[in-house]
Parts: structure tokens; C-alpha cells; sequence
């Protein structure tokens, strides 16, 4: 399917959610704070979706990231997720999801979002279902 960056600073539910979107295909990148998925950005130019948490250590919180990425790659797919409801209509074509979420439901909405985004932006289907680990 796609690459996926997921950046959740709760690493029981960093895991969960990487395993589910690796049952559904998707080749995984998971980072614990903001710093670490900047890094990632850079050296992986082909990611294909963003799933951010808001409240993250470090001074920087998911919607910094969110901006970024709306900046930087405005095509990608971003969904954000808080315990609290947070306003995302800033970010353009972004989605909010709250927690507690199910996880499977969670990747059939990105599943979705990145049908619907490969068909306007020519997005190729990654070729293996690895998990890549950001730590």
C-alpha cells in the first residue's frame, strides 16, 4: 500500500496502531516525539500519510508537525489525534480523530484517504509490508 509515518509519544498505542496499519498493508514508520518525525521526513521522501497526536514531550506538539507537513508535502494525507478535541480546519484537508479510536477503523480511513489522494497525485503503492522503527 503506502508508507506511513505515525508519531505517538504513548508507545502501547504507537505499536497497536503500527501493527494495524501493517495488517492493512502499509509499510510503518513510528516516532515517539515531533523531533524524531522531522527526522524521518528527511530521509524517507516517500511517505505517503501522516498520523500525528497532538500533546507530545519536547516542547513541539503534533500540530507543529501538522503545519510542517501541510507545508511541505500539502498532498499527503494528515489525520490528527487527540484525547481532546482540537480544530484542525487550518490544515487544509486534514482529518481529527479522538481517543480513544479502534485502530482497524483508523487504517480503512487512511486506506481510504490514500486511494482517494493516489488517484490525484499518481501515489505508487509501496512494494513491501516492513515495519521501519524511528526510535
Amino acid at each position: 500500500m503506502a508508507k506511513v509515518l505515525i508519531v505517538e509519544d504513548e508507545t502501547l498505542i504507537r505499536f497497536s496502531l503500527a501493527d494495524a496499519l501493517i495488517d492493512a498493508g502499509h509499510v510503518v514508520v513510528d516516532c515517539g516525539n515531533v523531533l524524531e518525525a522531522v527526522a524521518a521526513l528527511a530521509r524517507h521522501d516517500d511517505i505517503a500519510a501522516v498520523v500525528t497526536d497532538v500533546d507530545m514531550p519536547g516542547g513541539l506538539s503534533g500540530l507543529d508537525l501538522a503545519a510542517l507537513v501541510r507545508k511541505t508535502r500539502p498532498s499527503v494525507p494528515l489525520i490528527v489525534t487527540s484525547g481532546r478535541v482540537i480544530d484542525v480546519s487550518a490544515l487544509e484537508g486534514a482529518a481529527f480523530l479522538a481517543k480513544p479510536y479502534d485502530f482497524a477503523a483508523l487504517a480503512r480511513r487512511l486506506s481510504e484517504r490514500l486511494e482517494q489522494g493516489g488517484q490525484k497525485t499518481g501515489l505508487r503503492p509501496a512494494l513491501s509490508s516492513a515495519r521501519c522503527r524511528t526510535l
